[in-house]
């Protein structure tokens, strides 16, 4: 098993890329701590897989941006697993598609909080459970980070900072034997994605727009991101870190 007797931290686990990982760390041997706000979709998927594989999936009711409550559910799964050898920062918010003279800077500081905030803190809080493995930090961001995207600078910008934060992580926790490196998904087929195009004018032609960038002219299964998470988790990346590894179908190709 790829992933076998270790243990991952997923936060926004329960539903979209979350829930995507959370399947395949599950199917590769790992156990899981499930973080997210959703009670009812976190407890129904840890449950099933639990069902699987008794006592594999422990779900915690955690809103990232509460940055007390989430160090003490980062402790108490590297606790209740006995160690801790990844933690996948994927939780996040997208906001409707609005200009910047419309986006108040609170509302820009609550979206740093959810997207960037809560993966810097995610990051410092389970370093001291990850230098004892040699395990490795995954922070989900966004084609966003390097192409932008129309109406949503406040996002792109949380994203951005995600890999760069990646980059300069990977620097100091190298030393220690972690490994950081980022994923970028450009279009994957999410609720996010859903509920994004729910605030334009005709979601259903948005839904096949965004699937036509893809060179396979449609947009990623949650799994398959939660694949390649899975390899830079595992020992057959071992020589990767401070990488953005573009995971998007090649969208930004033939530009």
């Amino acid at each position: 098993m790829l992933f076998g007797n270790q243990s991952v931290i997923i936060t926004g686990g329960a539903k979209g890329i979350g829930a995507g990982c959370v399947e395949v760390f599950h199917a590769a041997g790992g156990n899981i701590g499930l973080l997210d706000l959703d009670r009812q979709a976190g407890e129904q998927l840890a449950a099933g897989l639990n069902a699987k594989r008794e006592n594999s999936v422990q779900f915690l009711e955690c809103d990232v941006s509460d940055f007390d409550r989430f160090k003490k559910c980062i402790d108490h799964i590297a606790e209740h697993f006995g160690q801790l050898d990844s933690i996948i920062n994927n939780a996040g918010i997208h906001p409707p598609a609005t200009p910047i003279d419309d986006f108040s800077l609170e509302q820009m500081q609550h979206l740093m909080n959810v997207n960037f905030m809560s993966t810097y803190a995610g990051a410092k809080y389970a370093l001291p459970h990850l230098r004892k493995t040699k395990g490795t930090i995954i922070n989900i961001s966004s084609m966003t980070a390097v192409l932008g995207q129309h109406l949503s600078t406040a996002y792109a910008a949380t994203k951005g900072a995600q890999v760069s934060f990646t980059k300069a992580l990977a620097l100091e926790a190298g030393k220690q034997g972690v490994r950081v490196n980022a994923v970028l998904p450009s279009n994957v087929d999410t609720p996010l994605m859903h509920e994004w195009a729910e605030t334009l004018d005709d979601p259903q032609s948005a839904l096949e727009r965004v699937a036509s960038l893809q060179v396979f002219n449609r947009m990623a299964t949650p799994q398959e991101i939660g694949q390649v998470c899975l390899f830079l988790a595992s020992e057959q990346s071992s020589f990767l870190t401070g990488q953005a590894i573009e995971a998007d179908g090649g969208a930004a190709l033939d530009y």
